[in-house]
């Protein structure tokens, strides 16, 4: 993996779709309210736990280390989503 410059923009997914959201359109109290109820399902995290443990004792198949770093990815715009959901709350309540 090379070294990223400062003045260099993220061009994985995750950044460019957090780039997205953060272009000042705010979201409506009701889609943030929606967005907060989002998450994974029982049966997803069962999986990525059981693919973390066998992460790390170094027993995941390439597809299989593939498949977690796709559910780290979608964590990750979960969580982009939260962060945006919340702040246009906040923003919400102060108006």
């Amino acid at each position: 993996m090379t070294r990223v410059e400062a003045n260099e923009p993220a061009t994985n997914e995750i950044a460019i779709l957090g780039r997205i959201l953060s272009n000042g359109k705010g979201f409506s109290p009701t889609l943030a309210r929606q967005l907060l109820k989002l998450g994974f399902s029982d049966e997803d995290e069962a999986r990525m736990h059981e693919l973390a443990v066998r992460n790390q004792s170094g027993s995941l198949s390439t597809k299989e280390l593939e498949e977690l770093r796709s559910y780290a990815n979608a964590g990750c715009l979960l969580g982009i989503l939260h962060s945006k959901a919340r702040q246009a709350l906040k923003r919400s309540v102060r108006k």
